[in-house]
Formats: structure tokens, C-alpha cells, sequence
């Protein structure tokens, strides 16, 4: 039963201990708060239990799998009887990756002093919140709020999880590799994890409702993919409607729906990767009068104040791309701005990357979306084969584009598809955050041999004076 409580007062309550969370509340303490947080399930949300941080172990695998089957024969190197033991993958990818995350998450808070609470929070008005855990509740008044809560996979009609069928988590915590993995929807999470699981050895068919594979990303550099895509034998199916998934017991049939006609896929699991919805629903937003759009985000101000001013909100409830990196930017500022710092989210550059094969990341804007804003910009667009680091990886296919102006040569937007594109987009992600131009990125001396030589190379293609193409 729940018994009553004497209320606790604190500075600042964070809802949520995901990745937005968890950076506003040791951010809020480093500013001399008084914080608790509050955390319904584990610490590390999403992203480092069930998301960016397992997934990219997985694809890790994948690749070493893949490395050791017959990619090291491109080196000389021969290699025999090689076996995946899937059990101790995943053993690796919990205990060595995820759950050194989330208690070092844990030991950072304990540091500085965050109090960590367990239980669900709800919001009894715009002051008073109770955190309710396994019949016990603890009342907090507060004089501020951070909204953390995150976002959950969106279940479609037709697929409703459970058994063969499955959403994201589910497909990385599989205990054996699939024969035949099905998955519905090619945007980002399903290509990468459609890429991991072919390189670990399943038999992979990806259906996407929209003309193309990874459709936020540009047609060019997605080309990239779906050729190396087709060398791993996974099947890519476009313009499809995904009708109805039957459990079998034994396996999955997925039915779709493509030009008119319906076709159906047999497989060992469908995994359905087609986005994700806020958590903003039973957490008391109505008692605290905090105003949702109709997709059930909460709009906020530059510094992430919600219509309540005490009430702030970071991450996957607001608008914006769902992405872990924005959410703990969004993080610091509202933590500072409770404290009165004069700070402000500017969404200038935010690096967008697919962990796929090869990687993609786009930062600032596209030819198209510069020339809308009424820019006059020119492309300039040189090759991995041309490097020489790529080529020693055996790993030289794609290109890095620069979008500059014209008349100045100003940054304003890159998009990479090749090796190490994750790492390569941090300094142009700096590059336009900082107003340069081509020319003060190609009078930076970058190391020979690197991948990074091709921020050098690119940038004087973009100056006309070009060395390597």
C-alpha cells in the first residue's frame, strides 16, 4: 500500500535518467542545486541500454565477424574454422559495454550528489511531483522540473509486439542470430541494424514505405549503402506498405503491399523500426498545466522552458530530431538557464550519422535546403578512393561534400558517406558552429596518412586549387 509521506524540498527534480537526463542533473548540481532524479527503469535510458550504445556493439561484431570470415583474405591474411558464439557476443556487449555505461552513469551522479530516486514520477501540480515505487511514494516540492522521459518505439496495426514480433529492443537482445530476419522500416535503425545482423550471418530483407533506403539522407550518399547493401545480400524493398505479420510459433510471416499487389516474406523474426513516441502520456503534464502538440511533444522555449516557466523539458518530448547528442546539449542549457546563466540552444550544426556500412553524417545544410534559404552555394565533392589511409583500410568507397558559398567560401553545410564518417564530421561540425571558410580548413595541417587528410583535400577542391583529384 502507499502511505503517506512528509513532502522533500529540493532545487531542481529531473524526470527521467536517460541521457538528457542524467547531463541536466549533474549539470544543475555543478551549478550548486540541490537535485534528485528520478528513474522509473535503468539508468542510461534508451541509448545506453537498449539503443546507440548496444547497437553500435553489435554492428562492432558484425564487422569483426565479417573481418575474420573473408574480408582478411584481402590482406594475405587466411583464416579457418571461424564460429560466432552469439551467446558470448551478447554477453560482451552487456557486460563490458552497456553495463560499464550505466554504472559509471550511476558512480558520476553519486559524485555530485544528484540523489538518485527509483519509481515512476508524476507531476501533482506545477511544484509537487510523487515518485511511486512498488507500493511506496515519496512526495519532492520543487522549485524547478526537467522533463527527461524519452521516447518508446511506435507499434504499427498489424504488428503488435510480442513473440516473432518485435521492436528494436527486442532485436538486440536476441539470443541467436535469426536465419531469416524481416524488418519494417529502412530509416536509421533499421539499416543499422539490418547491416549488423547480415555481417553476423541472417538472411536480411528491409521494407520501406518511401522511394529510397535511409530517406532523410540524400540520394548519392545512400547509393553508397545500398551497394554495399547488396554485396551483403540484403534485400531492399521500396514504396512498400507493410500490411500484417502472422506468428507461426516457429516463424513470422509478413505480409506487404507493393504496387497494388500483396506479397509476403517467411522469416524467423520481423522487427519493426518505423520511429518513436514521446513518453509524455500518465507522467501528470495536465495537473501541472503543460501544454503538448499533437504528436504529444512539448514545445519549449530556447532554453527548454515549457509554458510553466518553472518547468523545463530536454531530449525526445520536445521537437526536433531524437538524437542523444541533442538531447544532452538541450540538457545543459536548461540545467544553466535554471541557474540564471544567459544561455540559449543554437541548432546551427547538429551532426546527423547512420552507423552504417559505409557510415553516413550530414551536418549543417544540403545543396537544396541552402538554396531555399536563398544562399548562393556550390558543391564541391571529393572521393575516399583518393585517400590514402582509406586505402590502406580497404575501405575507399564514398565521398565527402562540401556545401560553401560562392562568393565567400563560408561553410554551411558537409555530408560524408565513407569510413570514419562518426569521427570526420566533429571538426566540420566545429568548422560551420565557427562561421569558417574553405580556406581556414585547408590551411590546417592534418596528419599523413589519416582519414582526416580529406577535410584538407576537399576543402581545396572547394577553393579551385585542388591537389589529390
Amino acid at each position: 500500500m502507499v502511505v503517506g509521506d512528509f513532502a522533500v524540498k529540493v532545487d531542481t527534480v529531473v524526470i527521467g535518467g536517460g541521457v538528457g537526463g542524467y547531463v541536466a542533473a549533474i549539470r544543475a548540481a555543478q551549478m550548486k542545486q540541490k537535485v534528485v532524479i528520478i528513474e522509473k527503469d535503468k539508468l542510461g535510458g534508451v541509448c545506453l541500454n537498449v539503443g546507440c550504445i548496444p547497437s553500435k556493439a553489435l554492428i562492432t561484431a558484425g564487422h569483426k565477424y565479417q573481418d575474420a570470415l573473408s574480408k582478411a583474405e584481402t590482406f594475405g591474411v587466411s583464416t579457418e574454422g571461424v564460429k560466432l558464439d552469439f551467446m558470448k557476443t551478447q554477453e560482451w556487449k552487456q557486460t563490458k559495454v552497456v553495463n560499464k555505461l550505466t554504472s559509471g552513469v550511476q558512480m558520476l551522479l553519486k559524485k555530485n550528489k544528484v540523489e538518485i530516486v527509483k519509481g515512476e514520477a508524476v507531476l501533482v501540480d506545477d511544484h509537487t511531483l510523487r515518485a511511486v515505487n512498488e507500493g511506496s511514494a515519496q512526495t519532492y516540492e520543487f522549485k524547478h522540473a526537467i522533463i527527461a522521459t524519452g521516447s518508446r518505439p511506435i507499434e504499427i496495426p498489424g504488428f503488435k509486439f510480442g513473440g516473432r514480433v518485435i521492436d528494436s529492443t527486442g532485436g538486440l537482445a536476441l539470443t541467436k542470430v535469426p536465419k531469416k530476419l524481416v524488418i519494417i522500416g529502412g530509416g536509421v535503425i533499421g539499416a543499422e541494424l539490418g547491416g549488423a545482423y547480415a555481417n553476423l550471418g541472417a538472411e536480411v530483407t528491409i521494407i520501406e514505405g518511401s522511394s529510397q533506403l535511409l530517406p532523410t539522407y540524400e540520394k548519392d550518399m545512400v547509393k553508397v549503402v545500398e551497394t554495399e547493401f547488396k554485396e551483403k545480400g540484403i534485400t531492399v524493398v521500396t514504396n512498400a506498405m507493410a500490411k500484417e505479420a502472422i506468428d507461426n510459433d516457429e516463424s513470422v510471416t509478413v505480409k506487404y503491399e507493393m504496387d497494388g499487389k500483396e506479397e509476403a516474406f517467411e522469416a524467423d523474426y520481423v522487427m519493426v523500426t518505423v520511429g518513436r513516441r514521446p513518453n509524455t502520456e500518465d507522467i501528470g503534464l495536465e495537473q501541472a498545466g503543460i501544454a503538448v502538440n499533437e504528436r504529444g511533444l512539448i514545445p519549449v522555449d530556447n532554453q527548454g522552458r515549457t509554458n510553466i516557466s518553472n518547468i523545463f523539458a530536454v531530449g525526445d518530448v520536445v521537437p526536433g530530431p531524437a538524437l542523444a547528442h541533442k538531447a544532452s546539449y538541450e540538457a545543459k542549457i536548461a540545467a544553466e538557464a535554471i541557474s540564471d546563466r544567459k544561455v540559449a540552444v543554437d541548432y546551427k550544426a547538429i551532426p546527423l550519422v547512420a552507423y552504417t556500412d559505409p557510415e553516413l553524417a550530414s551536418v549543417g545544410l544540403t545543396m537544396n535546403e541552402a538554396k531555399e534559404k536563398g544562399l548562393d552555394v556550390k558543391a564541391s565533392k571529393f572521393p575516399f578512393a583518393a585517400n590514402g589511409r582509406a586505402l590502406s583500410l580497404a575501405k575507399s568507397e564514398g565521398f565527402i561534400r562540401l556545401v560553401t558559398t560562392v562568393k565567400d567560401n563560408i561553410l554551411v553545410g558537409a555530408q560524408i558517406a565513407g569510413v570514419g564518417a562518426s569521427d570526420i564530421v566533429s571538426e566540420l561540425t566545429l568548422a560551420i558552429e565557427c562561421g569558417m571558410n574553405a580556406e581556414d580548413i585547408a590551411l590546417t595541417i592534418h596528419p599523413h596518412p589519416s582519414l582526416g587528410e580529406v577535410m584538407s583535400d576537399v576543402s581545396e577542391l572547394a577553393l579551385g586549387i585542388p591537389i589529390h583529384i
